[in-house]
This record gives C-alpha cells, structure tokens and sequence, in this order.
C-alpha cells in the first residue's frame, strides 16, 4: 500500500482484499473503490497517466507506484479474480473497445504494460485472448464502442473491424514476443 500526501505517485493504494490501513481521507470517500479492494479501474488509469512520464523525469515515488501497481495487475492475471483465478474479475475487460474513457479492457492493460517494458508469465492467458480475437485477415472487431457516438471524430463501429484495437493488439503483440525473446525483461 502507498499511502501519503496527493504529490504525484504518493496517493494509490494496492490493498487486495485486506483493509489494514484506517480509512482516512481522501480513501474514506468512496467505498467501492478504495475500500477492502480497491477499484482495478483505478490501478489502470493511475498506472497510465504514470507511464506517461518519461523514465527519466519520474521520480523514485512514481517509480514504486509503478511498480506496484504492475504487479496489483499481474496478480489478477491482467482481468482475473487474485484470490480465484478461475473467476473473471469484470467480464467486460475481455471485449476490446475503443475510445476507452474510463473504462479499461486487458487489451489496454496489456498495452499499458507492454509499453512499460513488462513481460510475465501471468499475462499468457490474456496475450491468448487477444490472439483469438484476431479475424482470418489478421484484425480485430470493436466489441465496445463507449460513447464512441457522441465523438466529432468517427472512431468505429460496435461489431465491425476497428483500426485502432487492431494496432493497439498488433502493437501488444510485438512487444510481447520481443519480451519473450529477452527474459532478462520478466520482472
């Protein structure tokens, strides 16, 4: 658990199932999310908008908050439930879409962490589900558009051949192999 004040990479919280810090502000807000387990969306968003920085101006704080916050993800095998394997923790993770918002889905957490240098072998399952969505003509369908709609920019249709969840899936499955082919990667 990181904990302190709001400066950049000091303020998310890992807690997996275990409440073993008080609930004190800004965590005692909202339940749902920063309560006995907090919110995967949360993990995702925070672990984005961090990788974002370039390596060289984080500081060691962003740096742990990285850290962490990839290994919260490993343990849940990218969408999984840490304390059952069996069980999908959000069963709308396994359809891709694009834009995102603040939704997530494994393809953009596998994108997130590919980006970042990380290859595990607790990622196999979810590199697998990208791999079967694939078409015969090697691309990948939207199978969620969030809002997509109300966007100046056309993005795709729900149900139809999306460019951007091809690339991003293209892209994920690149750095994977690359990640593969050197282990000293693995975290």
């Amino acid at each position: 658990i990181v904990t302190g004040s709001l400066d950049r990479g000091t303020a998310m919280r890992f807690n997996d199932g275990v409440e073993d810090v008080p609930q004190v502000p800004p965590y005692d807000r909202f339940e749902m999310c920063w309560g006995r387990h907090v919110c995967h969306m949360g993990v995702v968003k925070t672990l984005k908008a961090l990788s974002a920085i370039p390596r060289e101006r984080r500081t060691t704080d962003e740096d742990d908050t990285i850290q962490k916050a990839t290994e919260f993800l490993l343990i849940h095998h990218i969408y999984r439930r840490s304390h059952d394997l069996r069980r999908t923790s959000k069963p709308g993770w396994l359809k891709f879409g694009f834009p995102l918002m603040y939704q997530t889905d494994a393809l953009e957490i596998l994108d997130i962490l590919t980006e970042l240098g990380t290859w595990d072998s607790r990622m196999d399952e979810a590199i697998g589900t990208v791999l079967a969505k694939q078409d015969d003509m090697g691309r990948w369908r939207a199978e969620n558009t969030f809002g997509s709609d109300r966007l100046l920019v056309p993005t795709g249709q729900k149900g139809k051949e999306s460019k951007w969840i091809t690339l991003r899936a293209m892209r994920v499955l690149k750095r994977y192999e690359r990640g593969r082919t050197s282990p000293a990667m693995e975290r």
